[in-house]
């Protein structure tokens, strides 16, 4: 796809160029919300699709062919009708699943390499089955889609990006969207769940520090990191108790921030235009950082809903910004 230069989409005001941006991160193997993702680029005529990472799926439930058109799936018995439904169902909420016999259910109990495995699989087969997705959906309208990976994605998913004909890695390298060069990175501070991707603060800044000087204008760029920028709107989260259970005072759960030291002081020291975040999905909100906008548009994947947010940039400002729910 290359790199995002198609002036002739973009809408004039005076000399101030206009580029229109839908962001969404959190999705997390929800192909409802992702469906509803690529219908909202149609509908807001965009000129970019952004997902800021956390692609895959958390949960993988076998389903055990028992015979004679009749499976099992989490101790409850149905027919063909009934497993298209429940299929459909975990589309929905974003539940991979995968069809075995008894034999390699009793293996998947007794082997955490074959579930392993299998969750793997799943996760590499609804990746594939969204670039469908996208391929058909854009089909008329080629909108460039670039993707990131975040904190609960594998590493692998990059390789079937990739290969993709509609989807564009975007993090390693700066890409241009309109007059603003973007910069994605999908690592987060360290969590309590010890995710596939995480490093410690020091870390993050570090290798962040290095792809921002790499900026032409820094004034003027998107920074897209899948963390959220530390005691800001974005990154309210419940406290957890030693036993990762939320702490609960006076009949309310207390909050704490939990996003990143280290992308808070990079916005700080560089002042980019915009900043666009995920991870924390309870903290759909948008803030400043000086003159920096900062934007979670927070995920409700389980009930199949799409957060999004539609953003337009001038060349030097961020026009405006809205959430994107449904």
């Amino acid at each position: 796809m290359g790199l995002f230069k198609r002036k002739s989409n973009n809408e004039s005001v005076g000399k101030k160029e206009i580029t229109k941006v839908l962001f969404t991160s959190d999705v997390h193997g929800s192909e409802i919300a992702f469906r509803k993702f690529l219908n909202a680029a149609k509908m807001y005529k965009v000129d970019a699709l952004v997902i800021g990472g956390d692609l895959a799926g958390k949960t993988l439930v076998p389903i055990v062919d028992v015979g004679e058109g009749k499976y099992e799936i989490q101790g409850e018995q149905v027919g063909k009708e009934g497993l298209s439904t429940v299929i459909q169902e975990f589309k929905k909420s974003g539940t991979y699943y995968t069809i075995v016999d008894k034999k390699e259910y009793k293996e998947m109990l007794e082997d955490k390499r074959k579930v392993d495995e299998r969750f793997n699989e799943a996760i590499k087969n609804v990746l594939e089955d969204w670039v469908s997705i996208a391929k058909e959906k854009l089909k008329d309208n080629p909108i460039p889609l670039y993707v990131n990976l975040g904190n609960d994605d594998p590493m692998f998913m990059f390789d079937v990006v990739e290969s993709s004909e509609v989807m564009e890695k975007s993090e390693g390298t700066i890409l241009e969207l309109g007059s603003h060069e973007m910069v994605s990175f999908g690592y987060v501070n360290p969590t309590p769940w010890n995710t596939p991707r995480e490093m410690k603060e020091e870390e993050i800044y570090g290798y962040l520090k290095k792809e921002v000087e790499k900026l032409k204008e820094p004034s003027t760029a998107i920074f897209n990191f899948h963390a959220p920028p530390y005691g800001t709107n974005l990154d309210n989260a419940p406290l957890l108790s030693k036993d990762l259970k939320p702490v609960v005072k006076g009949g309310d759960v207390v909050m704490t921030h939990v996003g990143s030291t280290s992308i808070r002081k990079l916005i700080e020291e560089y002042s980019p235009m915009l900043g666009i975040h995920g991870h924390i999905h309870e903290s759909r909100a948008f803030d400043k950082i000086g003159k920096t906008v900062v934007i979670n548009p927070g995920s409700e994947y389980g009930e199949g809903i799409l957060h999004a947010t539609y953003i337009v940039l001038e060349r030097e400002k961020v026009k405006t910004h809205q959430f994107v729910l449904g």
